[in-house]
């Protein structure tokens, strides 16, 4: 029987991390599903989905010495595969301004009760560290249409925050 496992790995961002625990996978029989793996500040993320014939246990034992030597903290999880179950974007919201609590908060109820369904995130943090400036892009759905997530930005942006919307066009077919 085939187990799908979500495999998330942290550590401080060093060179190798990417190859050894590929490798390490391969070599325990496991494929490689959709995966993210980014450097966030001094550290480094990786989230993959992993198919093999082989045990939760199993699996975290090929992992403990390669995780060891890379320092890295490692996490399983039993998922269910769905791979090609894709929802496609058809908004890219991007959001700027100065740093400060509550800046993704703000944002992201008030687009998520405007009708998006965000699928994809990602941030960081610009300037200096005396006046840093938060930047985000958010891909997602307007379920709702543009309209309305239109609506929902007008008091934030006069809050200070900077926020576009882009409607994509997807190509189907």
């Amino acid at each position: 029987m085939s187990n799908w496992y979500m495999l998330t790995l942290v550590g401080a961002d060093k060179p190798g991390i990417v190859a050894n625990i590929t490798k390490t996978l391969y070599e325990a029989d496991c494929n490689l599903g959709e995966a993210s793996m980014n450097r966030l500040g001094g550290n480094f993320t990786v989230m993959v989905m992993i198919n093999t014939e082989h045990s939760e246990n199993a699996v975290k034992e090929k992992l403990a010495l390669p995780c060891k030597d890379q320092e890295l903290h490692f996490h399983i999880d039993k998922i269910e595969g769905k791979l090609h179950n894709h929802h496609v974007p058809d908004i890219s919201i991007i959001v700027s301004g100065a740093d400060h609590a509550g800046i993704v908060a703000q944002v992201t109820n008030a687009l998520y009760d405007a009708g998006l369904d965000i699928l994809d995130l990602n941030s960081d943090v610009a300037g200096s560290e005396d006046k840093p400036i938060y930047i985000c892009q958010i891909d997602g759905q307007a379920q709702d249409g543009i309209k309305a997530l239109e609506a929902a930005i007008i008091p934030l942006r006069e809050k200070g925050i900077d926020i576009s919307l882009r409607e994509i066009e997807t190509m189907v077919g």
